[in-house]
């Protein structure tokens, strides 16, 4: 469950009878919670109060553990929608980190192989999936991952979809052309423009077309009675998705 303080700080707690949630702000019994509610509010034993509420995706991603940098939210539900995703997908996702676009795809209905050279980034987004798939009330997608390098080649087709969270992605195209399905997307996730640039010059040569390339940037509010503006923090830049779709050859 989800334990969010009266400031707004978030704590991804695992609840178990007899457990007990641990804070500055004192020390919360698992039993006050189990069996109850969503939505309910508890104290600790030093009266601190917290609202407790199951966590959305968005919560998972933010508080989960991880050993690389994770996709944001804001980029996730963009990449969904980019990339088509839909369910019964089959989509190759290539440099996986900490899990949190497998999460999203697999949340989505997409059945998702992963390739990881790393087998500790494996490990933990295997973790995370698994975590997610026990907690969901819905019917998900199918997870599994392949410690293996996808510049070297992609085993799996027809496939629906490719997402690459990686350096060089360009070095996937040759593969992505012959494991996709006609009119298969292409999704990269880069940090830089000049990769970006690098990779829209080898998306024509390589056969692909409709490319585009955006970022997302996000800016709350601040709505408090007569008081209205923007907050004075945002969520600006974190990377710049490219997508690009399988043409007929000539």
């Amino acid at each position: 469950m989800l334990f969010r303080d009266s400031k707004g700080r978030r704590y991804l707690v695992r609840l178990a009878a007899g457990g007990r949630f641990h804070s500055h702000a004192g020390v919360v019994d698992h039993d006050q919670v189990l069996g109850q509610p969503e939505g309910i509010e508890v104290r600790s034993a030093t009266g601190a109060r917290f609202l407790v509420v199951r966590p959305a995706l968005a919560d998972l991603v933010l508080t989960m553990p991880r050993g690389a940098q994770v996709i944001y939210p804001k980029d996730l539900g963009a990449i969904l929608m980019a990339a088509d995703i839909f369910p019964g997908a089959l989509a190759l996702e290539a440099g996986v980190g900490s899990g949190a676009l497998s999460m999203a795809l697999v949340r989505a209905g997409a059945h998702v192989v992963g390739y990881e050279t790393r087998s500790d980034f494996a490990d933990r987004a295997r973790a995370n999936v698994a975590a997610l798939v026990a907690g969901e009330r819905v019917v998900t997608g199918s997870y599994r991952i392949e410690e293996r390098d996808v510049y070297e080649g992609i085993a799996e087709s027809p496939l629906d979809r490719v997402l690459l969270d990686l350096p060089e992605p360009w070095r996937v195209l040759p593969h992505a052309r012959t494991a996709l399905v006609p009119g298969g997307i292409v999704l990269a996730y880069l940090p830089g423009m000049q990769q970006v640039s690098q990779l829209r010059a080898a998306v024509q040569e390589e056969g692909f077309g409709l490319a585009e390339t955006f970022e997302v940037l996000v800016r709350t509010w601040h709505v408090e009675g007569r008081s209205v503006r923007p907050d004075h923090r945002m969520v600006a830049h974190t990377g710049f998705i490219t997508t690009c779709r399988l043409l007929a050859p000539g």
